[in-house]
């Protein structure tokens, strides 16, 4: 005869048995991301690595209870879109989303993937209803305010005081390309400076109207921050350097190379606290209760070797202020 304790314990091991089990089947998870560039870019390479160790940090190991698939759209807007489609098809918990491009193309493709984007410049410009209250199923992390925009030029007027003629180098398939030249412009004439916007699009656009700009004097140039712009990054610093334009730069990377100065945040921060977010939401949140953030560190680097090259002697009141200066 079973006692009914036996019985008991008997009918909850077997209720408790499929429960198990279950839970054993839903441990293993699945995150998505969608990086702007390819997998030789040294700069992205660094970005997936911040996601991925930020995401170990949390308990989060790919083939242990999560599983990481990773694409790269190499700036190919039809790659970008397969990708994206891809992505999705196979049923994420949530996908990351590099900048502004891969999140459009991920926001074509799904309207309920939660997806959180770890550098995009405005995500009020229809990514989001509001920072404070993202509302849809995208949140993240911004790159800067358009506030930083207008930096840019008081900075590069700082290290070329005698510049008249700054060309503005914008992405056009981006909002964001006319939002930061137009910070730009409202403080251009207080510094005596007449703009001129070049939207650009590829390495061979750069090139004719970079080249086509330098053609005169007391000229220099400001590069903005995008996408596009940052696929040719190296072109960029070569053009500067050979057409003897005073150049600024949005981020640090572009300094590895040759740059001149750069101000704006430390890139690879914003991809650590993006992981922060995807932790959240594979724990139960939802991105549209996560409000976006902006970076809290910005950083000034300025080559000197660069500045001798273009006649330029740096003020020492700018070198004090520089978070790096490179010898």
């Amino acid at each position: 005869m079973i006692r009914r304790r036996d019985l008991i314990t008997l009918l909850g091991g077997a209720v408790a048995w499929p429960l198990a089990a279950r839970a054993q089947l839903q441990k293993m998870r699945r995150i998505g991301v969608l990086m702007g560039r390819n997998a030789e870019d040294s700069e992205e390479q660094a970005r997936l690595t911040a996601i991925l160790q930020g995401l170990q940090e949390r308990g989060w190991t790919d083939g242990r209870n999560v599983r990481i698939d990773i694409r790269w759209s190499a700036g190919d807007p039809d790659r970008r879109r397969r990708y994206a489609a891809e992505l999705v098809a196979l049923s994420p918990d949530v996908i990351i989303a590099d900048t502004s491009t891969p999140l459009a193309a991920l926001l074509q493709a799904t309207q309920t993937v939660p997806i959180v984007f770890a550098g995009v410049i405005d995500p009020s410009a229809g990514f989001v209803a509001s920072l404070a209250r993202p509302g849809g199923n995208a949140t993240g992390f911004t790159s800067f305010d358009y506030g930083t925009s207008a930096k840019w030029l008081e900075l590069l007027k700082e290290i070329a005081p005698r510049l008249t003629q700054v060309a503005v180098l914008r992405d056009p398939t981006i909002a964001a390309g006319t939002g930061q030249t137009a910070a730009i412009q409202a403080v251009a004439p207080a510094l005596g400076v007449e703009l001129s916007p070049l939207g650009v699009r590829d390495a061979d656009e750069i090139e004719r109207g970079v080249t086509t700009f330098a053609r005169g004097s007391k000229r220099g140039l400001i590069v903005t921050a995008g996408p596009a712009v940052a696929t040719h990054r190296d072109l960029l610093v070569e053009l500067a350097a050979r057409l003897g334009l005073p150049t600024i730069y949005p981020f640090r990377f572009y300094m590895i190379g040759g740059g001149l100065i750069s101000y704006g945040p430390e890139t690879i921060e914003s991809y650590r606290q993006a992981v922060s977010y995807v932790d959240r939401i594979l724990k139960g949140e939802k991105p549209a209760d996560l409000p976006v953030q902006a970076p809290t560190k910005y950083e000034l680097v300025i080559n000197l070797k660069t500045a001798s090259a273009l006649a330029l002697t740096v003020p020492l009141s700018l070198r004090a202020r520089a978070d790096e200066v490179i010898e």
